[in-house]
């Protein structure tokens, strides 16, 4: 338990310090490469909570697509090394982050945490784990899953089988939606330089 303590603030530290380069760095290259590596340190959060396919999602879509696409705009961009220049929204920009930092903060204190139990949380360790392997029907029965009812329940709440099954078609449009704006930002930086 100590290791997972010290990975994790490790990783916190590492996803603040990232979070604070990205609005205080000028030079907008280096701004996207520190985003890339919050979204890093999201996904191996995600680890810490054993969802390891939303740590593979995020690291597919957030730091090898999103992080890119952000990298490419910039580079594509003329006047990069002006960087973000002063503006009458900065005061905005400081006083809503910081609300909203307090809102968590008082929502974090004010929240009576309950922990799932120790028996329960066997179960809840393989309804996350069915989301990336196939659990066997003993180590369902072993977990406490008694009845039939109960082990279709645990197959069916897999979120891999749910992008690839009943929620296909949505996943494919959100597949399509980003391929049309990455070449519509592509053809729009295309179009400036020709300019």
């Amino acid at each position: 338990m100590l290791f997972q303590d010290v990975v994790f603030w490790v990783l916190s530290v590492v996803a603040i310090a990232g979070a604070v380069g990205v609005v205080l760095v000028r030079d907008l290259f280096r701004a996207a490469l520190l985003l890339a590596l919050v979204f890093v340190t999201v996904a191996g959060f995600f680890v810490l909570m054993s969802a390891e396919f939303l740590a593979t999602v995020q690291v597919l879509i957030y730091v090898g697509a999103i992080s890119i696409l952000f990298v490419f705009a910039v580079m594509l961009t003329r006047d990069v090394r002006r960087g973000n220049l002063p503006n009458r929204l900065q005061i905005p920009a400081v006083v809503l982050p910081a609300l909203l930092l307090a809102s968590m903060v008082i929502t974090i204190l004010a929240t009576d945490w309950q922990f799932i139990p120790g028996e329960a949380q066997e179960k809840t360790d393989l309804v996350q784990t069915q989301s990336v392997s196939v659990v066997s029907q003993a180590d369902l029965e072993g977990a406490g899953f008694a009845s039939q009812e109960e082990t279709l329940d645990a197959r069916g709440a897999g979120l891999a089988d749910l992008l690839v099954g009943d929620f296909v078609l949505a996943f494919e449009a959100v597949s399509v939606l980003l391929l049309a704006a990455l070449i519509g930002a592509l053809a729009l930086a295309r179009g400036r330089q020709g300019a």
